[in-house]
């Protein structure tokens, strides 16, 4: 009965350690998104706010390297995004999706991407100047929409960026309903009149 006891605790002190790891790991992957998520413009303010130096993991820089989980380098660059740096958040954003992959973090960084290029383009001012920045995001968001169809969110700002540019094919289509010419053909045996 001891020696059953004995086993039984072993099992859950093992088990206690195997997520305490997993909750120690998960805690510092958080910590690098929290500090990838900061915008560039903020990371000096808060550093010398805490009277710390920005140590290699706060800083938005260290977030951005190449071996950072994918989940850090979203959060810098929708960090990135929101500070107006879109050439960088496009870098980082283009960096995380994969061909062929359709996993929640390439998902993300399609939509979020989609939404960067939406916002631009209402920013803009001109038609002109929204006309190429509305068919990028419209691409995006199809592309989620073929991995993920019952996204919602997606589908919404597709239609905002429909409203905004709306597709010529819609005009086209109603153009090639015109007759192109009519001509009058009299048969032997039946009546004028139009067709059924």
């Amino acid at each position: 009965m001891h020696a059953l006891f004995g086993l039984a605790a072993a099992a859950v002190a093992t088990l206690s350690i195997v997520h305490g790891v997993r909750l120690q790991q998960s805690t510092q992957l958080n910590q690098r998104i929290i500090a990838a998520a900061r915008s560039p413009a903020d990371a000096p303010a808060l550093a010398a706010s805490a009277a710390q130096p920005a140590s290699a993991a706060s800083r938005p820089d260290a977030a951005v390297a190449r071996d950072a989980p994918r989940l850090v380098r979203l959060a810098h660059a929708t960090a990135l995004s929101k500070a107006g740096a879109f050439d960088e958040a496009f870098k980082v954003y283009s960096g995380l999706l994969e061909p062929g992959q359709s996993d929640t973090v390439s998902r993300h960084a399609q939509y979020n991407l989609g939404n960067m290029y939406l916002r631009q383009a209402l920013a803009g001012g001109t038609r002109a100047d929204a006309g190429p920045l509305v068919e990028l995001a419209k691409q995006r968001y199809r592309d989620l929409l073929r991995a993920e169809p019952q996204d919602w969110d997606a589908r919404y700002n597709l239609e905002r960026a429909l409203r905004v540019a709306p597709e010529e094919q819609e005009s086209a289509a109603e153009e090639n309903n015109q007759p192109v010419e009519r001509r009058s053909v009299s048969l032997r045996g039946m009546t004028p009149g139009d067709l059924p």
